[in-house]
């Protein structure tokens, strides 16, 4: 039986990833994980399958909803595809690293699942790398995670990029005091979150609260932008939770100061993203010209307790199929991994070929052989398509062999001794060719 392209087809919202967009992504979480390295983050690896009571446990409301859940034959109990991989490192930090001292410094890269509407047009996997710093409730461990997030966008060359905080304590400390809740609060919290001022005033209209709260409410759909807004909200609330909000941001800022990075940042004191699971200092990272965030992240000191381990925590993940077309609208920091070499053999002895490819390799270069028996021309045009730098025809000259450039055919003599030297492909690459 035969499919026909249709049968074949991928399920919506999930994609191949092609050997150009592979090495791409794989470039991009490689430099990632290097800059969690350096700073002194271990890597783990998490299961791509959890139990779904286990998993709930550390998860809220909408990433429940996004699970995707089936049953496991073998013990009887629902199994479930992680959406998120912090509750995971949440889980392993509770039990299988509970007797290791703090703070544990935790990074990760993998793939997680979320059921998301059809015809929202968004992508099923996300592709999370990040890390997560646990048993530190102090100002700079905030800091350090909005630091590393800016140096790692730096390290893949963007710099258009801007973080925005926000201190989910101020909202929640504003809408405590406010006396609300149910669905009044409910739609308050999502009238803020759409910076609709109006339609805060008309539920106050309806809702009516004390005149102070009144003004703390009115004023978080604008409390965003530069360094200015603290003083704003200084002059505006008087909750005592959320002056201690803006306490814990005004410490975390002055380390950032330190650090050089505030050219880089923005205040939002009305992002109410995660407020029933952060517990304090929240961020986004947006690059400019895209829609979505890169990477986000903040405090959450209430997750680990859920697993019986009460320990404070923070962290930040990138979405590295979002970082991926950032990179993509940037052809100079597209760093697609070629292939150095082709080796077009014209001997029927394949003896001289395999032991030149074994030499290459060894100084690093990546090479392959053209096994297909074909003419010249179409080894050459071969390596132009599959982004192969240069083919090296290996005959029986005893003194050199031709190097030739895909990108447009230049043909270099090199000399057999030069088959040892590390520079021998930029020596190619820059040497004027002979045609």
């Amino acid at each position: 039986m035969i499919l026909s392209p249709s049968d074949i087809a991928l399920p919506r919202g999930v994609s191949d990833f092609l050997p150009e967009a592979a090495a791409k992504i794989g470039s991009i979480e490689n430099h990632l994980l290097r800059v969690f390295e350096l700073w002194g983050f271990r890597r783990i690896i998490t299961p791509r399958l959890e139990y779904e009571d286990v998993l709930a446990t550390g998860m809220g409301d909408e990433l429940k909803g996004k699970t995707y859940r089936f049953d496991d034959r073998q013990s009887g109990r629902l199994l479930a595809l992680p959406p998120d991989i912090t509750p995971q490192i949440a889980r392993i930090a509770a039990t299988r690293m509970s007797t290791l001292p703090l703070p544990h410094r935790i990074s990760y890269s993998g793939r997680v699942l979320r059921q998301t509407e059809i015809q929202a047009g968004r992508s099923r996997e996300i592709f999370q790398t990040g890390v997560e710093l646990i048993g530190l409730n102090a100002p700079e461990a905030d800091a350090e995670m909005i630091v590393m997030a800016i140096e790692a966008m730096q390290v893949l060359g963007l710099d258009n990029f801007t973080i925005d905080l926000g201190q989910v304590e101020f909202c929640q400390g504003v809408f405590q005091s406010s006396g609300l809740n149910g669905e009044p609060l409910r739609q308050l919290r999502e009238a803020v979150s759409r910076k609709d001022s109006s339609a805060v005033a008309a539920l106050l209209q309806e809702h009516p609260v004390s005149a102070a709260s009144a003004r703390e409410l009115t004023a978080l759909p604008r409390l965003f932008g530069g360094r200015n807004v603290l003083k704003t909200a200084q002059g505006i609330v008087t909750n005592s939770r959320s002056r201690a909000a803006l306490e814990n941001l005004q410490q975390v800022l002055d380390i950032l100061d330190i650090h050089g990075v505030t050219d880089f940042l923005s205040i939002d004191l009305g992002e109410t993203r995660g407020l029933d699971y952060h517990s304090g200092i929240t961020f986004e990272g947006f690059v400019t010209g895209f829609g979505e965030p890169v990477c986000s992240g903040g405090r959450y000191d209430n997750l680990t307790r859920r697993y019986g381990f009460d320990a404070p925590a923070t962290g930040f993940t990138f979405n590295l199929l979002n970082l991926l077309q950032t990179v993509e609208r940037r052809p100079e920091l597209q760093g697609c991994a070629a292939t150095d070499f082709l080796l077009f053999n014209t001997c029927q002895d394949r003896r001289d070929v395999l032991q030149i490819a074994r030499q290459l390799r060894s100084l690093g270069y990546t090479t392959a052989r053209d096994i297909i028996r074909r003419d010249y021309a179409q080894s050459l045009e071969y390596a132009k398509k599959m982004n192969i730098r240069c083919m090296l025809v290996v005959d029986d000259d005893q003194e050199q062999y031709q190097a030739v450039r895909s990108v447009d055919g230049c043909t270099i003599p090199i000399k057999k001794s030069m088959i040892t030297s590390p520079g021998l492909i930029n020596y190619i690459e820059e040497s004027q060719g002979e045609n």
